[in-house]
């Protein structure tokens, strides 16, 4: 079993990629910084295969579709991401486009080029969060590109299953992670990226989908949520 991992080198693409190869997995592990990768390849030990590439680059995203189209993979991760926090009109456009690319263009562009050869019994997890169903103030770009995500996965699901092929959208709470500002948010709302990538992974094995949301806390809220007015969850998301 062979496994691709995007944004494999820190939280939960690294939870991933350390249980899966946990598992048996041989696992590529894809991510920009080069020494993260070296490090995550002495964790997971011999067996294993490394690719230095920044998904928001037209070049690293060439050099991992290639990679997916020439070798046979049964799971995808695509799990690479970013964020820009702050209110939208006073933050970079470059780097709000920078967030489309990764978090929308780079999912779509390996989606497909794993699907073109995935074999029954293959899956494709997309990282997506639970702000993909209630937009944040202040996460305005990465909260639409996980609905992008989330939709994107479910239409997936139900044109691959006759493949035998699952797929999957992983909506993540707030994770212990360094790219995630959680200084307020309840401690018991957090989740570890282990916790995540465990979720997933079950989800995986049973065939659990389209959507999955980690943790029951997590389950709950995007129900209630879900059936707020959008005006009252927007606000609430917002601080008021």
């Amino acid at each position: 079993m062979k496994a691709l991992v995007t944004g494999a080198s820190a939280g939960i693409g690294r939870a991933f990629a350390t249980a899966l190869a946990a598992t048996g997995y041989s696992v590529t592990a894809v991510a920009r910084r080069e020494d993260r990768l070296d490090d995550l390849m002495t964790t997971l030990g011999p067996g294993h295969d490394r690719l230095t590439a920044d998904l928001a680059t037209p070049e690293g995203l060439r050099v991992t579709a290639a990679r997916l189209a020439g070798e046979p993979y049964t799971l995808l991760v695509n799990n690479a991401g970013a964020a820009v926090h702050g209110d939208f009109a006073a933050t970079s456009l470059q780097d709000a486009l920078a967030v489309v690319d990764l978090n929308c263009r780079a999912i779509v562009t390996l989606a497909h080029a794993f699907l073109a050869r995935a074999q029954p019994g293959s899956a494709l997890v997309n990282v997506s969060s639970t702000l993909g169903f209630t937009p944040k103030p202040g996460l305005g770009v990465y909260s639409a590109t996980k609905a992008f995500v989330t939709s994107f996965s479910e239409t997936l699901w139900h044109e691959q299953k006759a493949r035998g092929v699952h797929v999957l959208a992983l909506c993540p709470g707030v994770t212990a992670t360094e790219s995630q500002h959680a200084e307020d948010v309840p401690s018991w709302l957090v989740q570890t990226p282990e916790e995540v990538a465990d979720r997933a992974l079950r989800a995986v094995n049973g065939r659990q989908g389209p959507i999955v949301v980690s943790g029951r806390r997590n389950a709950v809220l995007a129900t209630i949520t879900g059936l707020l007015p959008r005006r009252t969850a927007v606000s609430l998301l917002g601080g008021g």
